[in-house]
């Protein structure tokens, strides 16, 4: 029988096999994930919400399920983690903003919705930077989030609670949202199995422009059975793409003959850092080493797209920002007010250039990669920074620096998913992005399973579960800017 640790680190698919035969009980293994969350938190700092009580109730039901041979559904009794933008009835949502009074939905979201009617014990809400809006797991009202790997380190963000909690054991199964690499951008810098659907694949109940809400995971495979769920139908998303019969086990397939670009300049934003460039390359030459037709593919972003985009956002922050009494204004996180102010009464008719331009990304983001079955990508142009720093970039006119490789995608609607593929020097996790054509979101994971599959042992994470100290261990020493912190 494993550990406590190595019971909550193993799979979904694992578990629910296990959960089958009778091998493993659902209470069994929430309380080894409880028992490894409370031995983290107070360092990793994943959750918003959590209730040990109603879980453990929740999976009791499950275990009392699986015993009369009755599950739910394909997750029943897996532990799952829900970002604290999905709305749960009844939990408040801060946006991670100590600014702002907290909402407390009245209904789930469809997530929500369709995890509970698939018997997935939900642990709680885990946390995320202002507004979603700093690609770290710095909040002004959550503090920092860390790095599994090492405490000094970025989790990435805006879906840092749910990375953090993916890397450091709470369970297997984690949903984060993305606008711009919110889900990728953890994905690479914890060394995570992560999706970005098509638009629309998965149901919101708050759908907007590029924003996409999918899984978090260690391995592909679970990330596929998560899809199983998250991808069902709600009537409450008017953007959603029609049902969709898909096969989400189906991940055996070979590479060869598979048109594979290989993009490594994203043509805006920061230089990648030459350790990026070198994981990205090995992981093309195996996919042309098993017969994949490899090709570079050009930039298709230019700086004025990408500046247009963060304008547009910066707009409609700015409008959330002026919303707030000025005494609550002031408690959003520093950097998130200085970017804002970029937006400020800015005419409309440079706002409607704005969107015009993501419409250009769109066309562009189309047009260079449906040559291809796949595109292989860095996700961001550097490794994991300071865990106190809010941005990779903090120069106000690189804000948005890092994510050339990750936003288009968002504003075309394509797959895209991410897998580690090596480290750096220091052990810092790299992920490959695997893109896809538009709506081939079970190509991509086909694609990412093989990689996952096929790559190098030097590529593949060796989770520091078996470390009870990996969190606490010495830091990194690290140059960070005063007042950044919240």
């Amino acid at each position: 029988m494993p550990t406590e640790q190595g019971l909550a680190a193993i799979s979904a698919v694992e578990m629910v096999a296990g959960f089958a035969d009778r091998t493993l009980s659902p209470v069994q293994v929430h309380d080894a994930v409880h028992s490894v969350i409370e031995a983290r938190e107070n360092v990793l700092n994943a959750f918003w919400v959590r209730d040990p009580d109603a879980s453990r109730k929740a999976a009791l039901a499950s275990e009392a399920r699986w015993a009369a041979g009755e599950p739910l559904g394909p997750i029943d009794g897996v532990p799952v983690t829900l970002k604290e933008n999905v709305a749960r009835r009844g939990v408040p949502m801060s946006a991670g903003n100590a600014g702002t009074e907290p909402v407390v939905p009245e209904a789930d979201a469809p997530i929500t919705a369709r995890v509970v009617e698939s018997g997935g014990v939900v642990l709680g809400s885990t946390v995320m930077p202002d507004w979603g809006m700093l690609s770290s797991g710095v909040s002004s009202r959550h503090g920092i989030s860390r790095s599994p790997w090492n405490s000094a380190w970025t989790t990435g963000g805006s879906s840092s609670g749910a990375g953090a909690a993916a890397a450091g054991g709470y369970g297997p199964l984690h949903v984060g949202t993305d606008i711009g690499g919110s889900i990728r951008l953890p994905g690479t810098w914890l060394g995570l199995a992560t999706l970005k659907p098509s638009y629309g694949r998965v149901p919101l109940d708050t759908p907007y422009q590029g924003r996409a809400a999918g899984p978090m995971t260690r391995t592909v495979a679970d990330a596929a059975l998560f899809m199983r769920v998250l991808s069902r139908p709600d009537p409450r998303d008017w953007s959603s793409l029609p049902p969709q019969d898909i096969d989400w086990s189906a991940l055996d397939g070979e590479v060869r003959g598979l048109r594979v670009g290989v993009h490594l300049d994203a043509g805006c934003g920061e230089p990648c850092d030459a350790e990026i460039l070198a994981a990205v390359n090995s992981a093309a030459a195996l996919f042309e080493a098993a017969g994949a037709v490899v090709e570079p593919v050009e930039p298709f972003m230019s700086q004025d797209l990408l500046d247009d985009l963060d304008l547009f956002w910066r707009v409609r922050s700015w409008n959330d920002l002026r919303e707030l009494a000025p005494e609550a204004a002031l408690r959003v996180h520093p950097h998130i007010i200085r970017w804002c102010q970029g937006g400020a009464d800015v005419p409309g008719t440079k706002v409607l250039q704005c969107y015009q331009q993501i419409m250009h990304i769109r066309a562009r983001t189309v047009a260079a990669t449906v040559p291809y079955d796949l595109v292989l990508s860095p996700v961001a142009p550097v490794a994991a920074f300071p865990a106190e720093q809010p941005m990779p970039f903090l120069e106000d006119r690189k804000t948005m620096s890092h994510i050339g490789f990750t936003a288009p995608y968002n504003m075309s609607g394509q797959p895209a998913a991410t897998v580690n593929c090596g480290f750096t020097a220091d052990r810092r996790p790299i992920g490959v992005q695997i893109a896809g054509r538009r709506f081939d979101d079970l190509g991509v994971l086909r694609a990412a399973a093989w990689y996952e599959q096929n790559r190098p042992a030097e590529a593949v994470p060796h989770w520091p579960d078996s470390d009870p100290g990996a969190t606490t261990r010495e830091r990194t020493t690290w140059t960070t800017l005063e007042g950044e912190k919240p």
